[in-house]
Protein backbone atom coordinates (compact mmCIF):
# COMPACT_ATOMS: atom_id res chain seq x y z
CA UNK A 1 0.00 0.00 0.00
CA UNK A 2 1.32 3.48 -0.99
CA UNK A 3 0.31 6.53 1.06
CA UNK A 4 0.38 9.36 0.27
CA UNK A 5 -1.35 11.63 2.41
CA UNK A 6 -2.11 10.66 6.54
CA UNK A 7 -4.23 12.89 8.72
CA UNK A 8 -6.81 13.15 11.38
CA UNK A 9 -9.57 15.98 10.34
CA UNK A 10 -10.72 18.62 12.68
CA UNK A 11 -13.89 18.36 14.78
CA UNK A 12 -17.20 19.06 12.96
CA UNK A 13 -20.90 18.05 12.43
CA UNK A 14 -21.47 14.28 12.39
CA UNK A 15 -23.04 13.29 9.21
CA UNK A 16 -24.82 10.52 10.87
CA UNK A 17 -25.96 12.61 14.37
CA UNK A 18 -26.05 16.00 13.55
CA UNK A 19 -26.22 16.57 17.75
CA UNK A 20 -22.30 15.46 17.80
CA UNK A 21 -19.01 16.44 16.23
CA UNK A 22 -16.72 13.66 14.62
CA UNK A 23 -13.49 13.52 13.91
CA UNK A 24 -12.02 10.94 10.64
CA UNK A 25 -8.68 9.71 10.68
CA UNK A 26 -7.25 9.52 7.02
CA UNK A 27 -4.79 7.63 4.43
CA UNK A 28 -4.73 8.70 0.96
CA UNK A 29 -3.53 5.64 -0.78
CA UNK A 30 -2.30 6.04 -4.54
CA UNK A 31 -2.76 2.46 -4.96
CA UNK A 32 -3.00 -0.96 -2.78
CA UNK A 33 -4.54 -4.46 -3.99
CA UNK A 34 -7.80 -6.05 -2.77
CA UNK A 35 -5.67 -8.32 0.00
CA UNK A 36 -4.58 -4.96 1.60
CA UNK A 37 -7.69 -3.18 1.99
CA UNK A 38 -9.18 -6.50 3.22
CA UNK A 39 -6.69 -6.52 5.92
CA UNK A 40 -7.21 -2.85 6.78
CA UNK A 41 -10.92 -3.36 6.57
CA UNK A 42 -10.71 -6.22 9.38
CA UNK A 43 -9.41 -3.56 11.84
CA UNK A 44 -12.40 -0.84 11.01
CA UNK A 45 -11.45 0.72 7.86
CA UNK A 46 -13.68 1.77 5.00
CA UNK A 47 -12.63 3.27 1.96
CA UNK A 48 -13.90 5.79 -0.39
CA UNK A 49 -12.21 6.10 -3.73
CA UNK A 50 -8.88 6.58 -2.70
CA UNK A 51 -9.49 7.45 0.31
CA UNK A 52 -9.47 4.90 3.24
CA UNK A 53 -10.97 6.60 7.07
CA UNK A 54 -12.18 5.30 9.80
CA UNK A 55 -13.76 7.13 13.22
CA UNK A 56 -11.53 8.92 15.71
CA UNK A 57 -14.06 10.72 17.60
CA UNK A 58 -12.49 10.04 21.74
CA UNK A 59 -16.22 11.02 23.08
CA UNK A 60 -18.00 8.74 20.91
CA UNK A 61 -18.12 4.91 19.26
CA UNK A 62 -21.65 4.89 17.28
CA UNK A 63 -19.84 4.03 14.12
CA UNK A 64 -19.79 0.30 14.01
CA UNK A 65 -18.22 -1.52 10.90
CA UNK A 66 -21.11 -4.12 10.40
CA UNK A 67 -20.49 -7.68 8.65
CA UNK A 68 -22.97 -10.38 8.04
CA UNK A 69 -22.68 -13.94 7.88
CA UNK A 70 -22.92 -15.32 4.28
CA UNK A 71 -23.94 -19.13 5.24
CA UNK A 72 -25.98 -18.10 8.09
CA UNK A 73 -28.03 -15.51 6.82
CA UNK A 74 -31.63 -15.91 6.83
CA UNK A 75 -34.07 -13.35 5.45
CA UNK A 76 -37.01 -12.12 6.91
CA UNK A 77 -40.65 -11.59 5.64
CA UNK A 78 -39.60 -7.93 4.50
CA UNK A 79 -36.35 -9.03 2.78
CA UNK A 80 -38.60 -12.18 0.58
CA UNK A 81 -40.58 -10.06 -0.13
CA UNK A 82 -38.45 -7.52 -1.55
CA UNK A 83 -37.20 -10.14 -3.44
CA UNK A 84 -39.98 -11.37 -4.81
CA UNK A 85 -40.75 -7.97 -6.40
CA UNK A 86 -37.57 -7.30 -7.67
CA UNK A 87 -37.27 -10.88 -10.10
CA UNK A 88 -37.85 -9.03 -13.07
CA UNK A 89 -34.82 -6.80 -12.59
CA UNK A 90 -31.94 -7.45 -14.51
CA UNK A 91 -27.96 -7.00 -13.07
CA UNK A 92 -25.08 -7.16 -15.31
CA UNK A 93 -21.61 -6.65 -13.22
CA UNK A 94 -18.68 -5.13 -15.24
CA UNK A 95 -16.10 -2.96 -14.62
CA UNK A 96 -17.12 0.97 -13.43
CA UNK A 97 -17.62 3.39 -15.98
CA UNK A 98 -19.15 7.32 -15.97
CA UNK A 99 -21.99 7.72 -18.32
CA UNK A 100 -25.00 10.47 -18.60
CA UNK A 101 -27.81 8.29 -17.54
CA UNK A 102 -25.69 7.14 -14.16
CA UNK A 103 -25.24 10.96 -13.32
CA UNK A 104 -28.74 11.60 -14.06
CA UNK A 105 -29.62 8.84 -11.78
CA UNK A 106 -27.63 10.06 -8.81
CA UNK A 107 -28.82 13.07 -8.72
CA UNK A 108 -32.26 12.13 -9.07
CA UNK A 109 -31.22 9.96 -5.63
CA UNK A 110 -29.44 12.51 -4.31
CA UNK A 111 -32.55 15.29 -4.21
CA UNK A 112 -34.81 12.38 -3.50
CA UNK A 113 -33.08 11.83 -0.08
CA UNK A 114 -32.34 15.68 0.49
CA UNK A 115 -36.65 16.03 0.45
CA UNK A 116 -36.92 12.54 2.09
CA UNK A 117 -34.63 11.78 4.72
CA UNK A 118 -32.81 15.31 5.11
CA UNK A 119 -29.62 14.81 3.47
CA UNK A 120 -27.79 17.98 2.44
CA UNK A 121 -28.60 19.22 -0.82
CA UNK A 122 -25.69 19.54 -2.80
CA UNK A 123 -24.67 20.52 -6.84
CA UNK A 124 -25.40 18.15 -9.83
CA UNK A 125 -22.47 15.74 -10.00
CA UNK A 126 -19.96 16.33 -12.74
CA UNK A 127 -18.55 13.69 -14.63
CA UNK A 128 -14.96 14.60 -12.64
CA UNK A 129 -16.36 14.39 -9.74
CA UNK A 130 -18.62 10.78 -10.57
CA UNK A 131 -15.14 9.34 -11.83
CA UNK A 132 -13.10 10.54 -8.70
CA UNK A 133 -15.74 9.27 -6.52
CA UNK A 134 -16.61 6.22 -8.47
CA UNK A 135 -14.06 4.81 -11.16
CA UNK A 136 -11.15 5.61 -10.19
CA UNK A 137 -10.12 3.14 -7.98
CA UNK A 138 -6.97 1.69 -5.80
CA UNK A 139 -7.63 -2.05 -7.10
CA UNK A 140 -10.31 -2.95 -9.62
CA UNK A 141 -13.82 -2.31 -8.32
CA UNK A 142 -16.82 -4.14 -9.62
CA UNK A 143 -20.05 -2.24 -11.08
CA UNK A 144 -23.78 -3.79 -10.65
CA UNK A 145 -26.09 -2.25 -12.47
CA UNK A 146 -29.53 -3.22 -12.45
CA UNK A 147 -31.56 -2.76 -15.64
CA UNK A 148 -35.90 -3.11 -16.31
CA UNK A 149 -35.89 -3.44 -19.32
CA UNK A 150 -33.51 -1.48 -20.68
CA UNK A 151 -34.18 1.48 -18.17
CA UNK A 152 -31.18 1.61 -15.63
CA UNK A 153 -32.77 1.88 -12.02
CA UNK A 154 -29.98 0.86 -10.11
CA UNK A 155 -26.16 1.56 -9.59
CA UNK A 156 -24.06 -0.52 -6.92
CA UNK A 157 -19.77 -0.41 -6.43
CA UNK A 158 -18.89 -3.43 -4.46
CA UNK A 159 -15.06 -4.63 -3.74
CA UNK A 160 -14.51 -8.34 -4.11
CA UNK A 161 -12.27 -9.34 -1.28
CA UNK A 162 -10.25 -12.50 -0.07
CA UNK A 163 -12.53 -12.40 2.94
CA UNK A 164 -15.57 -11.42 1.12
CA UNK A 165 -18.15 -8.89 -0.81
CA UNK A 166 -17.66 -5.15 0.32
CA UNK A 167 -20.72 -2.84 -0.28
CA UNK A 168 -19.55 0.76 -1.10
CA UNK A 169 -22.33 2.44 -2.19
CA UNK A 170 -25.57 2.20 -3.91
CA UNK A 171 -28.13 4.52 -5.44
CA UNK A 172 -31.38 3.63 -7.22
CA UNK A 173 -34.72 5.55 -9.09
CA UNK A 174 -36.70 6.74 -6.83
CA UNK A 175 -39.75 5.44 -8.32
CA UNK A 176 -38.68 1.86 -7.38
CA UNK A 177 -38.56 2.81 -3.60
CA UNK A 178 -41.89 0.73 -3.23
CA UNK A 179 -39.58 -2.42 -4.22
CA UNK A 180 -37.41 -1.97 -1.60
CA UNK A 181 -34.25 -1.36 -4.36
CA UNK A 182 -31.33 -1.42 -0.92
CA UNK A 183 -32.37 -4.19 0.52
CA UNK A 184 -32.75 -5.96 -3.06
CA UNK A 185 -29.22 -4.83 -3.36
CA UNK A 186 -27.94 -6.07 -0.25
CA UNK A 187 -29.59 -9.92 -1.18
CA UNK A 188 -28.05 -9.77 -4.71
CA UNK A 189 -24.94 -9.21 -2.88
CA UNK A 190 -25.06 -11.85 -0.52
CA UNK A 191 -26.69 -14.03 -2.76
CA UNK A 192 -23.60 -13.60 -4.90
CA UNK A 193 -21.30 -13.59 -1.72
CA UNK A 194 -22.63 -17.21 -1.40
CA UNK A 195 -22.45 -18.54 -5.23
CA UNK A 196 -18.74 -17.48 -4.86
CA UNK A 197 -18.26 -18.96 -1.46
CA UNK A 198 -17.62 -16.17 0.53
CA UNK A 199 -18.05 -16.05 4.29
CA UNK A 200 -19.08 -12.42 4.74
CA UNK A 201 -20.81 -9.65 3.46
CA UNK A 202 -19.22 -5.95 4.73
CA UNK A 203 -22.25 -3.45 4.74
CA UNK A 204 -19.68 -0.43 6.06
CA UNK A 205 -20.87 1.88 9.44
CA UNK A 206 -23.28 1.24 11.58
CA UNK A 207 -25.14 3.92 13.58
CA UNK A 208 -27.96 2.74 15.56
CA UNK A 209 -29.42 6.04 15.71
CA UNK A 210 -28.96 6.94 11.98
CA UNK A 211 -31.99 6.25 10.14
CA UNK A 212 -30.39 6.39 6.80
CA UNK A 213 -28.19 3.30 7.85
CA UNK A 214 -30.78 1.48 10.22
CA UNK A 215 -31.94 -0.99 7.49
CA UNK A 216 -28.38 -2.74 7.73
CA UNK A 217 -28.25 -4.44 11.61
CA UNK A 218 -31.98 -5.78 9.78
CA UNK A 219 -29.82 -8.64 7.81
CA UNK A 220 -29.10 -11.64 10.29
CA UNK A 221 -26.88 -12.69 11.86
CA UNK A 222 -24.71 -9.61 11.68
CA UNK A 223 -20.99 -8.81 13.90
CA UNK A 224 -19.90 -5.26 14.60
CA UNK A 225 -16.31 -4.10 14.76
CA UNK A 226 -15.05 -2.50 18.43
CA UNK A 227 -11.86 -0.94 18.79
CA UNK A 228 -10.97 -2.60 21.99
CA UNK A 229 -13.00 -6.23 21.12
CA UNK A 230 -12.62 -6.84 17.10
CA UNK A 231 -15.32 -8.53 15.74
CA UNK A 232 -18.21 -9.44 17.87
CA UNK A 233 -22.00 -10.92 17.31
CA UNK A 234 -24.15 -8.06 17.26
CA UNK A 235 -27.50 -9.05 16.63
CA UNK A 236 -28.33 -12.91 15.77
CA UNK A 237 -32.25 -12.67 16.01
CA UNK A 238 -35.03 -10.18 15.29
CA UNK A 239 -37.08 -8.66 17.03
CA UNK A 240 -40.94 -9.49 17.73
CA UNK A 241 -42.68 -8.01 14.84
CA UNK A 242 -39.95 -6.86 13.14
CA UNK A 243 -40.02 -8.81 9.84
CA UNK A 244 -43.46 -6.95 8.99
Amino acid sequence: MESMFHFVSPPSQCTYLPDEEWEMEYHIVANMTAAEYAAKMQQGWRRFGHALFQPRCSHCQACQSLRISVPKYEPNRSQRRAWKANQHVRLMIGAPSATRAKLELYDRYHAFQSDFKGWPGHDPKSLADYVESFVANPFPTEEWCYYEGDKLVGVGYVDALPVGLSAIYFYYDPDTRDRSPGTFNVMRILHEAARRKLPWVYLGYYVENCRSLAYKSKFLPNQVYRQRQGWIDYRTMESPGESH
